[in-house]
């Protein structure tokens, strides 16, 4: 497939697939085309492919699917990321963007919500009787029955089906390399956002009118409040990181392995300190499954409080977009990496999850702070790049680039600060999220319209911002 949007680039480690509309592709910094270069020196590598919202990251871009065969593959921490199991969830209510209408209101929710969800990152979550060994073996199971609320009621039940994975197994004894302090730290941070590009957002929806059908079998009718969540595996998920990085770059050292980047960490999947990453690296995923599944059960009461005891919060899905594992591609089991990359699956697939076979499942994009975000549905096209999609706008700037260049002004402009359509932030100060600013990223717009125009995904809504709860 060769068109617009799509083409291939021969570097000397190999061949790189870039799907990105001509105007993005020209913009691409050409550091990005070196650590393909480097990513694609591991060996026995079957593929590799940027995303339109493709940047720099450590190691590896962040915008990459990588994969290698279960066979005689790797693994590399490089190209999952530190934020193991880094993902998506929306929730649909049963409220109508009208009722929202006043900034007062809209406040009204911020300010319930932050009672309910810590954004500090010092501050404890509000789950202390959760067992985490529980969490971290059994995922979503691991929960107790009350914060499940629809998980025992088939009919209604959303929690349990309309996700990525509710369950990744891990064998409990792997998990006692961690000592003490990494259990309570990962303990507290249970149900907590987090900082960076992390956020929790009240939003309206607008259906595509060209998947229509497919929107209202997934419940979603126009101007119906959203909630977005995205967030990862907190200190959990680092601390696997930083014990497999550590044991992985031993045994590079050992075994003679590299390339130009020493950042760029990975192991072949017959070692003992490869299988050791991927159990640990399960074990992140459900951390992360569970605390997006918790910040929205700490949202959904704030609903209540605001809205009265007939608020609805239903699963529409949840997904991950830093992680690698096992997927079955023309018959064969490939290992397969995405760090920064939405895997979005066509209709009929059959790894679809059951609620969704049909139709495909929601493929939930975020744009940046200020703008639109999206809901995709996977086309069969989706194939030729293993179903991967991007994962959001992707950063133009970094963090301190963006402090320096863009004004508090033109952030409060973006944000529609007083007016009747301003966009509800919870910190007190813009300057203490001034490096989330829609300035910092790529226009979310044209990435959609490369993912479309690449025939990877489709719309099935767009999503505006009402209010963005961020973490400090």
């Amino acid at each position: 497939m060769l068109n617009d949007y799509y083409r291939q680039v021969s570097l000397p480690a190999g061949l790189l697939h870039i799907y990105a509309s001509p105007s993005l592709y020209e913009a691409l910094d050409y550091k990005v085309l070196e650590m393909a270069n480097n990513n694609l020196q591991i060996p026995n590598n079957q593929y590799m492919s940027y995303t339109p919202d493709v940047h720099v990251g450590v190691g590896t871009c962040i915008g990459t699917t990588a994969v290698w065969s279960m066979d005689d593959g790797y693994v590399s921490p490089s190209i999952v990321g530190s934020d193991i199991g880094c993902g998506m969830r929306v929730h649909l209510t049963n409220v109508h963007r009208d009722e929202l209408k006043e900034v007062k209101l809209r406040r009204k929710l911020v300010k319930a919500i932050e009672k309910v969800l810590p954004v500090e990152d010092h501050t404890r979550g509000h789950f202390s009787d959760i067992r985490l060994e529980s969490i971290v073996t059994k995922g979503l199971h691991g929960l107790p029955k009350k914060y499940i609320p629809d998980g025992y009621t088939p009919r209604k039940a959303t929690a349990l089906t309309h996700v990525e994975r509710s369950k990744f197994q891990v064998d409990a004894e792997v998990l006692n390399r961690f000592p003490d302090s990494v259990w309570h730290r990962s303990h507290r941070q249970l149900g907590t956002l987090g900082n960076g590009n992390h956020f929790a957002e009240i939003q309206a929806i607008e259906i595509a009118e060209e998947n229509r059908e497919v929107a209202e079998a997934w419940g979603m009718f126009d101007g119906q409040v959203a909630v977005m969540i995205h967030s990862g595996s907190r200190a959990w998920g680092g601390s696997v990181n930083q014990y497999c990085s550590t044991e992985i770059a031993k045994l590079m050292k050992r075994s003679g392995l590299g390339t130009a980047d020493p950042k760029l960490l990975y192991a072949p999947l017959s070692e003992e300190a490869a299988q050791t990453y991927v159990e640990l690296m399960y074990s992140a995923l459900n951390y992360a499954v569970v605390n997006r599944h918790l910040i929205a059960y700490a949202i959904r009461e704030a609903g209540r409080e605001v809205f009265g005891s007939k608020f609805e919060m239903t699963t529409l899905y949840d997904l991950m977009h830093n992680y690698a594992w096992e997927e079955k591609h023309e018959g064969r089991s490939c290992l397969v990496h995405r760090k920064g990359a939405t895997r979005a699956l066509p209709p009929g697939h059959p790894d679809n999850p059951q609620p969704y076979r049909e139709t495909g499942h929601p493929a939930l994009i975020p744009g940046s702070m200020g703008t639109a975000s999206y809901i995709m549905v996977g086309r069969p096209g989706g194939s030729d790049n293993y179903y991967s999609i991007c994962h959001g706008a992707g950063r133009i700037r970094s963090r301190s680039a963006t402090k320096r260049l863009v004004t508090l002004d033109e952030f409060a402009s973006s944000l529609r600060v007083g007016t009747d359509e301003e966009i509800v932030v919870n910190q007190r100060s813009l300057e203490s999220i001034l490096d989330e600013s829609p300035q910092a990223y790529k226009d979310v717009d044209q990435i959609i319209e490369s993912v479309v125009g690449a025939g990877l995904a489709g719309v099935v809504a767009k999503c505006k911002p009402l209010a963005t709860v961020k973490g400090a």
